[in-house]
């Protein structure tokens, strides 16, 4: 078992990682019915939760089919950090985790996400400050340093532990990389396997297959991984990752009958979770990831993202389900657009 806190999660759990216009409620619940042990909500703005602003507000909700849940936060105030934590506990999640590894320009200008790679007393103190607040376990995400000469995730590991954090998730990037190139774990297994760090350590970085989930497990000795693309439109990989480690049976890949089902399951809780309008407005940047592989989808694919109703998306569904019946598609994973890569989602 791995324990964060009083919290206890199977041995080598998978969690989902918070992504930014992602991990919503709706997105969150499919994942969870495929295996995912440990889920976080989109990183909520400190100074938006003390402001009382709606769209933060709003990324505090879960439900308990949810649990064990993670509330993600993120600033580069020490006072503000204290009071959204504060916040946090109103809710009662099960822990708290903060963010010191966003890259996004428009978070870093701000001096927060991952900016506070660059003044260590700094992350220490802002985690402290949380970690006062709160009588939930603290948790924290971050890469491995600003950039390729700031490799400094070590030092950050211990200072970290130090003042009260339960578990680190390493990103096996610096914040000069964002998301390109290959994630570098070697970085990671160092944390783990220094001899003064007793939290559990998770990576994550560019697992998309339950063959690479086992080698980086057995190569780097990490307590767990984080997924996140790797799960958009494929929720499924949570349990192939698991039967993999189990037995190393490989699954077969999900029918189109089985995709449509999950996907019908993702727009009906978007819908309740947030009106008819926003609802299916919202799920139209997942169509295309639940729809991957079949031949000639385009036409469909087309129609759902311009419906503004949920009956109208379950009649296209109807029509993709005699389309393509009796298929499996081939699986790749996601593929993300400039656009994507700058924002915080992954």
């Amino acid at each position: 078992m791995v324990h964060i806190g009083n919290i206890t999660l199977p041995d080598f759990p998978l969690l989902l990682a918070p992504m930014e216009d992602v991990s919503d409620p709706p997105f969150r619940y499919v994942c969870k019915q495929n295996g995912a042990d440990l889920m976080y909500s989109e990183f909520i703005s400190s100074e938006g939760l003390i402001r009382d602003a709606i769209k933060s507000r709003q990324k505090l909700d879960f439900s308990e089919f949810e649990r064990p849940f993670g509330i993600q936060i993120f600033g580069g105030d020490e006072e503000a950090m204290a009071m959204s934590a504060k916040i946090v506990d109103t809710v009662q999640p099960d822990l708290v985790d903060i963010n010191f590894g966003c890259p996004v320009k428009k978070v870093v200008s701000k001096g927060a996400g991952a900016a506070v790679l660059k003044d260590v007393d700094l992350m220490a103190r802002l985690t402290e400050a949380v970690v006062r607040s709160t009588n939930l376990p603290v948790t924290v995400k971050t890469r491995l340093g600003w950039d390729d000469s700031s490799k400094n995730i070590e030092e950050v590991a211990e200072r970290l532990q130090d003042v009260g954090v339960k578990a680190l998730t390493i990103h096996g990037r610096t914040r000069a990389q964002l998301y390109k190139g290959e994630a570098d774990w070697s970085l990671i297994a160092a944390v783990k396997n220094n001899p003064r760090i007793r939290i559990p350590i998770f990576g994550n970085g560019d697992i998309d297959s339950p063959q690479k989930a086992l080698e980086y497990k057995n190569r780097y000795g990490v307590d767990g991984i984080m997924i996140g693309r790797a799960a958009i439109g494929y929720p499924w990989i949570f349990r192939e990752i698991k039967q993999f480690m189990l037995n190393g049976e490989i699954l077969p890949l999900p029918t189109i009958e089985e995709r449509l089902e999950v996907c019908r399951t993702h727009v009906r809780k978007s819908v309740e979770w947030k009106g008819e309008v926003l609802g299916i407005l919202e799920m139209r940047r997942h169509y295309s990831n639940y729809l991957k592989g079949l031949s000639h989808i385009k036409e469909f694919r087309t129609r759902l993202v311009t419906v503004k109703t949920i009956q109208e998306v379950e009649n296209i569904l109807d029509e993709v389900a005699v389309h393509f019946a009796g298929q499996t598609p081939a699986h790749s994973p996601v593929q993300l657009t400039p656009d994507q890569l700058s924002s915080c989602a992954y």
